[in-house]
């Protein structure tokens, strides 16, 4: 991931937390990025980034709620499961469409995401399985910087002014 705008219009996150109402985003293609330390506490933070940016892009309730559910779990299993120092996030609008990534620094194993056998039933575990029904499809590839993964997920994506 990177925090290049590549050839979209960009949506700064820098006000992404101190927005109080949702609007309407006219920009093409939205797109937005932001890094938060590999912590426990960040989650939660990455949950509040993301919910303001759908609500200024305009996104509808069943939309935030579920990237937000899905960012969570993703961003969750990068701080569990890497030795990151720092996890990023990258939003962006394609039509129907959005795509989360989120972007991790590695760690021991190193490999591909993948729901273990059995986990729906466990407390641990069950992210991947949300991810998978939440999301038309979603994946992993090498970071581009060579060293750890990105998760992504594509969801639709429907504003309030269908």
């Amino acid at each position: 991931m990177t925090d290049i705008a590549h050839s979209y219009d960009v949506a700064s996150s820098n006000n992404a937390p101190s927005l109080g109402r949702c609007g309407g985003f006219v920009a093409q293609y939205p797109q937005d990025a932001f890094h938060l330390p590999a912590r426990r506490t960040s989650v939660p933070e990455a949950r509040r980034r993301v919910s303001a940016l759908l609500c200024e892009w305009g996104a509808d309730q069943q939309v935030r709620d579920d990237v937000e559910l899905v960012v969570s779990e993703l961003f969750t299993n990068a701080v569990r499961h890497t030795d990151s120092e720092k996890v990023g996030c990258e939003l962006a609008l394609f039509g129907a469409h959005i795509r989360i990534e989120i972007t991790d620094q590695g760690g021991p194993q190193d490999s591909a995401p993948h729901i273990q056998p059995g986990s729906v039933d466990q407390e641990c575990g069950r992210g991947l399985f949300l991810v998978g029904a939440l999301s038309e499809s979603w994946g992993s590839r090498p970071a581009d910087s060579g060293q750890g993964r990105v998760v992504w997920a594509d969801l639709p994506y429907s504003s309030l002014a269908h």
